[in-house]
């Protein structure tokens, strides 16, 4: 697996790379993001790990010129950023997952073993076919039924594309919390969310499992 890494401290830089090629990655590393957007035109790689507030290109613009060229490989951002619209401007642009500065290097790790692994399902099963002549486009974060899409909020997809990561199995408000949101949400939001998407399908697609979470069954 070749994994792209873009930050500018360092240090930092230095200590990820020797752990991802410590555990059999191949890694190019670069310190300036005009430097990256060359460099994923020409290259194939399987992870981008980006920090946002780098030199030249910051990794919101990066990703968002990547993305409108139809380069869709899986990215994570790395950063100090904690505000609630920043996390959305980068889910909204793509990225598959957050890791906020300062971390443990164990987490990056799992974090980058998870996001590889989803990219490997995700390429080999894009349409999943739902109950109900439903089917959801892992790329493109879509959902159509009967070919016509289904107008979704962001928030919405978001759920949504948890529920298809874990679908047949329990997700729990604080997993949906972490994912949608990462930090604290009033629990009756959740629950809002999760009747506002329940009323876009079928009605027992989403089961309520009494004192524990919720369930997608396919």
């Amino acid at each position: 697996m070749k994994i792209l890494l873009l930050e500018d401290e360092y240090m930092l830089r230095k200590s990820i790379k020797e752990l991802l090629e410590d555990n059999g990655y191949i890694v190019d590393d670069f310190s300036d993001g005009k430097a990256v957007l060359d460099e994923t035109f020409d290259g194939t790689y399987d992870l981008l790990l980006v920090d946002v507030n780098v030199p030249g290109i910051d990794g919101f613009e990066l990703l968002e010129k990547l993305r409108k060229n139809g380069v869709q490989t899986p990215t994570i951002f790395i950063t100090s950023l904690t505000e609630i619209d920043s996390i959305e401007r980068g889910y909204n642009l793509g990225c598959c997952d957050y890791i906020k500065k300062p971390f443990d290097m164990k987490e990056l790790k799992l974090r980058v073993a998870t996001a590889l692994k989803l990219a490997s399902l995700r390429s080999n099963e894009e349409t999943i076919k739902l109950p109900g002549g439903y089917e959801y486009n892992a790329n493109s974060f879509t959902l159509t039924k009967d070919d016509r899409e289904v107008n979704l909020s962001k928030t919405e997809k978001m759920i949504l594309d948890l529920f298809i990561k874990y679908k047949n199995r329990v997700v729990t408000p604080e997993m949906i919390t972490e994912y949608v949101w990462e930090d604290y949400v009033d629990p009756a939001n959740v629950r809002v969310q999760i009747n506002n998407l329940r009323k876009k399908l079928n009605k027992d697609l989403i089961k309520n499992i009494r004192g524990v979470g919720y369930k997608l069954e396919t």
